[in-house]
């Protein structure tokens, strides 16, 4: 949850509505889970290719349970597999607007805009038309990736919307978050002022089998550290079980007023503290952000192919 807004359903079971649970592996949501595993279809029998097993988990702010938050994700088994993340810029609410429309609506564009022929697998191009295709009033952060069958995944973000990329219990890649200022960040908007695909940041990472990738909102990057976030995928191999902890880890972080957050520290680095004679007691901002919180763990698996009948 971005709070200023740049000037010059809830989602939780949203993959469950893309993909109905199934008998084959290769398309498996199972009911009241948040697992997707899919597997690439084979053409080559000698040759090997990629795909994600993901798990998703979705905790909204405290105080927004009711409307299930402004956060929104998609995930897609188009070709190697997307996924995506929207949050909705809460500042918003100040002009009685709902900040989750805008999110909501840009993650469901882009859902059905996955396929389109002028997109070409470019998740910097499916931001673009996703983006104009929104007409409800407000701004949100994205991030969308996309892995190709070779490994290769294409990122394209706009905001702090984040994801790592974890590989032998070490971090590997990170999206790095674009701001105007602090808790400004870029965002896409309904006006004119707001920011476009053209200063979405673009990156190509290449995957192998093993490697975990975790999206998710700045609830989730605001509150936990990323030692946290290798540890908490170490004692949890269950791609959803790792969401769910990590989703947790997030919340108890954020309603605890004495952890020193990567909020609070980049908020000091920024010249925000308490006020001067708390300081001199040896005190300093603490504490950890109320937000939606998203997570979407992905395992990079592959899947071999058989032999095609003659």
């Amino acid at each position: 949850m971005a709070n200023s807004i740049y000037r010059a359903s809830i989602l939780q079971s949203y993959s469950q509505l893309l993909f109905q649970p199934c008998l084959s592996n290769k398309h498996c949501v199972p009911k009241k889970t948040n697992l997707l595993c899919f597997a690439s279809s084979q053409l080559n029998p000698a040759r090997s290719e990629v795909s994600f097993c993901i798990g998703t988990h979705l905790i909204p702010h405290p105080n927004k349970v009711e409307r299930g938050g402004e956060d929104a994700f998609f995930v897609s088994n188009f070709k190697g597999g997307v996924i995506a993340v929207a949050d909705g810029v809460s500042g918003w609410a100040e002009q009685n607007v709902d900040p989750s429309l805008f999110s909501k609506e840009l993650m469901a564009n882009t859902s059905s805009l996955v396929g389109d022929l002028e997109v070409n697998y470019d998740p910097q191009i499916l931001i673009r038309k996703a983006h104009a295709a929104t007409c409800s009033k407000g701004s949100a952060t994205a991030i969308v990736a996309m892995l190709e069958r070779n490994g290769t995944m294409k990122v394209a973000s706009v905001g702090d919307c984040g994801l790592r990329v974890i590989r032998k219990g070490q971090i590997i890649f990170s999206t790095t978050p674009q701001e105007h200022y602090f808790d400004c960040p870029y965002q896409l908007s309904s006006e004119l002022v707001g920011q476009t695909y053209l200063d979405a940041v673009v990156s190509s990472v290449e995957l192998v089998e093993g490697d975990t990738i975790v999206m998710g909102s700045d609830g989730l990057f605001d509150n936990v550290f990323d030692g946290e976030i290798v540890s908490t995928l170490a004692a949890h191999s269950d791609v959803v079980e790792a969401a769910k902890a990590l989703a947790n880890l997030a919340s108890n972080h954020s309603l605890d007023s004495r952890f020193d957050s990567p909020y609070t520290i980049e908020a000091r680095s920024k010249g925000l503290d308490v006020p001067f004679w708390k300081k001199i007691l040896g005190m300093k901002l603490t504490g950890g952000k109320l937000d939606d919180i998203t997570v979407i763990v992905g395992q990079v698996i592959t899947s071999a192919a058989s032999p095609q009948p003659t």
